[in-house]
């Protein structure tokens, strides 16, 4: 039973911090994405068998997952993680009243109409089974993920050069969890250049993480040589100079490996992320950034929804969901 006065999150997409607004003493209500789906403000409220005090869109990578979300008459709040491949998000992050960026360096994107105090960097989080494992070691270096011609041309180019420098490099891809703490160091590359997820989830897993150095605030957070090692991005000759290092000082990388760890432990759980939402939520008039963005609501649609809502009505194949965003073109 849901105790009175509480707050109701329909939660839409990837679930990344959800359980945290849980235990702030939301109530969160997920309605997972099943391939390519359109919700609308009706679709919400019967998924959700009530009507909810707040929608939070965690990003699917898909096309637009919510149809007029700029007339939705709650609080609505948008996870934005992939800037680095849909350049309409700025524009579609206008209809929400809360935008969290990933990538630190992309806020300057999403400005022309959310308040700074609303739009917020917001890196990724671990979950809370991404926990050390105590594992005989089987490699020195350790790469998990996809590496395709196709679709990664050049990350599997650059691993191909390390692997002529590196006897001991392994590359796979399975269950991390279960895989870094196999190896003596964990690989990441960034082929796009934005602080991923494996950075986090490598260090939440207790390995020595060797990194490309990149922006988006990598050195907002970590420490290089304190909590990770870095390398200069597509330099296989540097990152071998660095593996060396590590490989020939145990004691070196355990340390790194712990206090990497520790720094998540203390800032980059799902709590802490939810932490800091309640704390913009609770900051604002919320009644009156939702009065005021559907007081604009025509304004939004013009400006920046409408060309989103019409690009999708001609781009996706389904008439069923090309009906949905003409129609929220429209209203």
């Amino acid at each position: 039973m849901i105790k009175e006065n509480t707050k109701i999150i329909a939660w839409i997409g990837n679930t990344f911090f959800r359980t945290g607004m849980d235990q702030l003493g939301y109530k969160t209500i997920h309605i997972p994405i099943r391939g390519q789906q359109v919700f609308t403000w009706k679709d919400i409220v019967e998924k959700s068998g009530c009507i909810p005090d707040m929608v939070v869109y965690a990003d699917r990578s898909i096309a637009p997952p919510l149809a007029g979300v700029e007339s939705f008459p709650c609080l609505t709040i948008f996870y934005c993680i992939d800037t680095h491949i849909h350049s309409w998000y700025p524009l579609y992050a206008q209809g929400f009243d809360i935008c969290l960026v990933s990538l630190k360096d992309h806020l300057n994107r999403f400005t022309p109409r959310l308040p700074d105090s609303r739009l917020l960097w917001f890196p990724p989080v671990v979950m809370d089974n991404d926990v050390p494992l105590t594992m005989e070691k089987e490699w020195d270096l350790l790469f998990v993920g996809k590496v395709d011609p196709d679709l990664t041309p050049e990350r599997m180019k650059f691993l191909d050069e390390v692997a002529k420098l590196v006897p001991g490099l392994h590359i796979t891809q399975g269950e991390y969890r279960k895989l870094f703490p196999k190896a003596r160091v964990v690989l990441n590359i960034a082929e796009r250049g934005d602080l991923n997820f494996r950075v986090f989830e490598a260090l939440a897993c207790g390995s020595c993480l060797l990194t490309p150095y990149i922006e988006h605030g990598l050195n907002d957070i970590f420490t290089d040589g304190v909590h990770l090692i870095t390398y200069e991005a597509g330099n296989a000759a540097d990152l071998v100079s660095k593996l060396e290092q590590l490989l020939a000082n145990k004691e070196l990388r355990e340390k790194i490996a712990r206090q990497g760890n520790e720094l998540i432990e203390s800032s980059h759980r799902i709590i802490h992320r939810a932490e800091t939402l309640q704390a913009v939520i609770s900051g604002m008039d919320v009644n009156k950034a939702v009065s005021t963005r559907l007081a604009a609501n025509p304004v939004i649609r013009k400006n920046f929804m409408k060309s989103i809502y019409l690009h999708w009505a001609e781009a996706i194949s389904d008439p069923l969901l090309k009906q949905v965003y003409l129609q929220a073109a429209k209203n």
